[in-house]
């Protein structure tokens, strides 16, 4: 009787579990983003006014690694296609300056929105706790409160005016993209309601930063940098199905 019993609970464990990612269930996520640009760049290069135009030599820039809380959302279709919508706390990324800006250091800085949806296939059947799948979407990355350091202003300053000109002002803003996105991963169903999501995804990002520095000589003068960011995002999160 009692092997019966234990028979009968290990039963209704085992088909709690199987309808874990089924179609129709919603699960939600939060946990962990970890950024790391693959990045590079090209020099500096000043568009206007025509006096100044060109490419300042020996100019690059380095991205920096960034963490922050993910959320997702995800719905199942049918036992094997899911849709999820990707959100987190926009990171902020630092930029460094490299060959002659390397004395600069830091360049300034700036938060990046990507909201993504990922069409998913998972492979296996619905009742197994282990399901690797492979996932392709799309994501619109676009970035907020940039920021350049005193230093990188004070060096465009004497770039400009041939030296330190508290007079002069440099705003930058950054190029809004719309990226592909290539992922990986796996889910792992705990019980009934809570599981575990592990991915890996890729982004082919690239984008331009532009600069107006106010008060010149020459009047206003526009420049510009483009950037390979080409960021791989690991994420790691906690996931309830409702």
């Amino acid at each position: 009787m009692k092997h019966r019993i234990t028979l009968a609970v290990l039963g209704a464990a085992w088909a709690a579990v199987a309808q874990a990612q089924s179609a129709g269930s919603n699960v939600i996520g939060a946990g962990w983003f970890h950024l790391e640009p693959q990045d590079s760049s090209k020099p500096l290069t000043i568009v206007g006014p025509a006096a100044v135009a060109g490419q300042v030599p020996n100019t690059g820039a380095s991205i920096s690694n960034a963490d922050t809380v993910a959320l997702t959302y995800t719905r199942f279709f049918t036992d094997h296609v899911a849709a999820e919508l990707v959100m987190g706390v926009p990171p902020r990324f630092k930029l460094d300056g490299e060959q002659a800006l390397g004395p600069v250091g830091q360049l300034g800085s700036a938060r990046q929105w990507s909201p993504a949806v990922v069409v998913k296939y998972f492979f296996g059947p619905p009742d197994r706790a282990f399901r690797p799948y492979v996932g392709a979407g799309l994501s619109y990355v676009w970035y907020s409160d940039v920021e350049l350091s005193g230093n990188f202003q004070r060096a465009l300053s004497t770039r400009f005016t041939g030296g330190a000109n508290p007079g002069l002002r440099t705003e930058a803003d950054v190029d809004s993209k719309w990226v592909p996105i290539l992922n990986v991963g796996a889910s792992y169903q705990i019980n009934k309601n809570w599981g575990a999501l592990l991915s890996v995804s890729y982004l082919p990002l690239k984008t331009t930063a532009h600069l107006k520095t106010y008060g010149t000589p020459l009047g206003t003068v526009e420049s510009q940098s483009q950037f390979k960011i080409n960021p791989i995002v690991g994420l790691l999160a906690l996931t309830y199905r409702f």
